[in-house]
């Protein structure tokens, strides 16, 4: 496998590879090397094989999909950074990057805005069955039994899993609209009944109390199927789930059947267990869904902040100036 070089760099200078992006150009990225000095090349590497292939000289990677294990890295001798674009880091071994002395970075805070807007409008098309009644009407259908009962926002409850960056915003958003908001966050302090200005329950209580629960939580081992069969039982058969956090946060096996067993009124779905969701996935099937290809993050404005950034993390970080977005396990 070969890469692209997208700017070349002078004998000894620097190299940042870009193991594997599906964006569609890479002005931003070329103009923070080129500033740099460093070498910048492009491949579609997803493998240990591919990787080791294309990033054997590599000082920093830039990555999207490609998961980095401990085999990767051990791989790379030179390797002194890995900077992920987006916020989550779960396709990175951290704990084997900090023993190698490798550096992980993200860009934590590039799409808070996109994201709870996306959050947002997943949650009123899904309650209010807007998608169905899209399909209808392209049908020849005026149709009201297809999408009853539908609630107001007005007195409905709006739960908040998560109360990080996206999760604070989409709360202000949806109190905004007249919604009652609801949080919990593993990491508000012990006692407190509220953070960042939402009130607080309990894991449980939020589930049971929500009308929409919209999940902004990273993926780690403590959050992977987070919410499953158990978990799902414990919401109202009118609920409404939004998921724009990471795929695995949720059982998809399990909301399947909640969905088509009629215990979850509907869900607004942008991040997926397996990407792209394969052709014919029974969540496709389902007309109580509405499905995005992961992309609440994006905004042109958001999309230009993440490019430049992630590169720019890199080059900061094998220049000595470290990082201001630097991620461990125990701040991911």
């Amino acid at each position: 496998m070969s890469a692209e070089v997208l700017v070349p760099g002078a004998a000894g200078a620097p190299v940042v590879v870009i193991t594997d992006c599906d964006h569609d150009a890479f002005d931003a990225e070329i103009a923070v090397a080129r500033a740099a000095g460093v070498e910048l090349r492009l491949a579609q590497a997803r493998t240990r094989d591919e990787l080791l292939e294309v990033a054997a000289d590599a000082d920093g990677l830039v990555v999207q999909y490609a998961d980095i294990t401990a085999e990767v890295l051990d791989g790379l001798p030179r390797l002194r950074v890995v900077s992920r674009y987006g916020v989550g880091v779960d396709s990175v071994d951290l704990a084997a990057a900090a023993a190698r002395g490798v550096a992980v970075c993200n860009v934590p805070d590039y799409g808070t805005e996109a994201v709870s807007d996306h959050a947002i409008a997943l949650a009123l098309t899904a309650s209010r069955g807007i998608a169905r009644l899209d399909r209808g009407v392209r049908a020849g259908r005026f149709e009201l039994e297809a999408v009853r009962p539908v609630g107001q926002v007005r007195g409905s409850t709006f739960a908040v899993l998560g109360l990080g960056r996206i999760g604070q915003a989409t709360a202000a958003k949806a109190r905004g609209l007249g919604y009652e908001v609801l949080g919990h966050d593993v990491m508000a302090p012990e006692g407190a009944t509220e953070w960042h200005g939402v009130p607080l329950a309990s894991f449980e209580d939020v589930l049971r109390r929500a009308d929409v629960l919209s999940l902004h939580t990273p993926l780690t081992d403590a959050t992977h199927h987070l919410l499953g069969e158990r978990e799902l039982a414990l919401l109202k058969p009118t609920a409404v789930l939004v998921n724009t956090s990471r795929g695995g946060v949720v059982d998809t096996d399990a909301l399947v059947a909640a969905l088509a067993g009629g215990r979850l009124r509907a869900a607004g779905i942008d991040v997926h267990e397996q990407e792209p969701v394969p052709t014919g996935h029974p969540l496709t099937r389902l007309e109580n869904v509405v499905l995005t290809p992961h992309l609440a993050w994006y905004t042109e404005e958001s999309y230009a902040e993440l490019k430049r950034r992630t590169v720019q993390n890199a080059v900061d970080v094998i220049a000595g100036r470290g990082s201001a977005n630097l991620v461990t396990e125990d701040n991911r």
